[in-house]
């Protein structure tokens, strides 16, 4: 089994990350995961959280997501985000506007899609408190 894997964080607006990762624990849609080298290949969703990278020298780094894909395999594991910064650079106004957002998105949801954006909003509420901010 290797030591590391290759990790790699993207958004619209630039690069994040890209490291030899031990593990990355990932805020998947359907529940939190850890992504370790010779993972088991996979794809999900991500919900708004904190992702966190431990690199090789056991450093870690923390990244506030809103959402997104990860794609996971046996070398290594590539993130892309709708939005993400660093973790201690999410202010109160920025989070507040991210809530704002998705309330008033989740006001104007259609029915088939209410719960779903409901649960946004919550995730997004978690993620404030989560940041401390």
């Amino acid at each position: 089994m290797a030591d590391t894997m290759q990790f790699d964080l993207v958004s619209p607006e630039k690069r994040l990350a890209s490291l030899a990762a031990r593990e990355v624990r990932i805020p998947g849609a359907d529940g939190d995961m850890t992504a370790m080298p010779d993972h088991a290949p996979v794809i999900t969703t991500l919900r708004p959280g904190i992702l966190t990278v431990v690199g090789a020298d056991g450093a870690s780094q923390s990244f506030a997501v809103t959402g997104g894909f990860a794609e996971i395999g046996t070398g290594g594991a590539s993130v892309l985000a709708e939005k993400a910064m660093p973790a201690g650079d999410v202010s109160a106004s920025v989070i507040e506007a991210l809530i704002a957002d998705a309330q008033a998105q989740a006001a104007e949801a259609p029915a088939e899609v209410k719960d779903a954006a409901e649960k946004v909003v919550a995730d997004m509420q978690a993620l404030r408190g989560a940041l401390g901010v």
